[in-house]
């Protein structure tokens, strides 16, 4: 057997393209495997002249060692029988070209055993193999990139689109192109705080600002009366939460699918007692919910034709007192943490940045 290894180990590490050495307990290494050619040109540099024969003090010959003995004998006091590896490092040999290297550390029958090896056109291989993964990386991220700048760019138009839809209305009743925007960026707001993907939060930004597209439909006489409307008249007034869904239902697109659900169920409450289906709790869809409580702040907070504005205190107190009533308690406790970005939204889309349409 021994005669057997004699024979095969100095084949292998032939055919490995390594030199083998054994830290000995002075510091320097001892050669223990046949010195390959490309090896010679430093190892003539590493040995000292007191030294003797296949000793060698590699650190001064490959610098690069100098950043890897120490992790090298922290694994040798653990006697640890798989190799810590350097990675590659490259040197420049004597005719100037390129020789890439790589040394590692192995406890071997009870000694520090570091081998250095020379790295083929594998590595070279490994190395334009990784350059494609990055390049093709590149690629694929500025794709992405694109198609993130392009969504964005749909779901402006979108929200434009749903913008002027909704300021059909607005030639009818008092609601602002104001209002209608910060109902989307409140309830985005929202949204985020929830975690929904950011999709869905761009969606409900432009599926918020149609929950009364369905006014449209209702008769001037109802919608732009100044008094109390009879039994008869709200009843008629109720029926713009169908008519806005009907509008938007079925059209394969999230956004106003969402707009739909939105459209028809804004004015439900939480205890069933709202309409036009008097659903309860969660039955109601989140979305509606989210908008309802969107939609009561900021009315409250602003100035109609028909009613002063509430101070925030006030409109904060009313709220709270529909608490599990009308609103959903948990979604008005998450509104209600984040008042300073609402108050924010409101600051930075103004009334004034609006034409204010109103019945004569």
């Amino acid at each position: 057997m021994t005669t057997v290894v004699s024979k095969v180990l100095p084949a292998l590490y032939s055919a490995l393209d390594m030199v083998i050495f054994v830290r000995q307990p002075c510091g320097l290494f001892q050669a223990v495997s046949d010195l390959p050619a490309w090896s010679q040109f430093w190892l003539k540099l590493a040995q000292p002249s007191q030294s003797q024969e296949q000793n060698y003090a590699l650190t001064e010959a490959f610098s690069y060692l100098s950043y890897f003995m120490p992790d090298a004998e922290e694994h040798w006091k653990q006697s640890a029988l798989a190799p810590l590896r350097s990675g590659p490092w490259i040197e420049i040999d004597e005719l100037h070209q390129e020789l890439v290297l790589e040394a590692g550390a192995v406890w071997v029958e009870d000694k520090p055993v570091l081998f250095i090896q020379r790295m083929g056109s594998e590595y070279y291989q490994e190395v334009e193999r990784l350059q494609l993964m990055r390049n093709g990386l590149l690629v694929r991220e500025e794709l992405e990139l694109e198609v993130q700048r392009r969504t964005l760019k749909i779901k402006q138009r979108e929200e434009e689109i749903a913008i002027k839809l909704v300021s059909l209305t607005s030639f009818r009743d008092e609601e602002t192109g104001a209002h209608v925007r910060r109902i989307g960026l409140y309830a985005a707001a929202m949204a985020k705080a929830l975690n929904w993907s950011q999709e869905r939060i761009d969606d409900i930004r432009v599926a918020a600002p149609m929950h009364d597209i369905g006014k449209i439909g209702v008769p001037d006489r109802i919608l732009l009366k100044a008094g109390k409307l009879t039994e008869a008249e709200f009843s008629i007034m109720k029926r713009h939460t169908e008519i806005g869904a009907k509008m938007l239902e079925h059209s394969h697109i999230p956004t106003l699918d969402m707009a739909a659900d939105i459209a028809l169920c804004h004015h439900e409450r939480w205890d069933g007692s709202g309409y036009p289906m008097g659903l309860a709790g969660e039955d109601i869809p989140i979305t509606a919910r989210i908008t309802t409580i969107v939609d009561v702040y900021d009315a409250l907070v602003h100035e109609r034709v028909y009613k002063l504005a509430l101070s925030e205190e006030e409109t904060i107190a009313l709220m709270l007192e529909q608490r599990g009533k009308h609103f959903d308690p948990y979604l008005l406790d998450i509104f209600l943490g984040l008042l300073p970005v609402m108050r924010r939204i409101r600051y930075q889309v103004q009334e004034i940045d609006d034409l204010i349409v109103r019945a004569d």
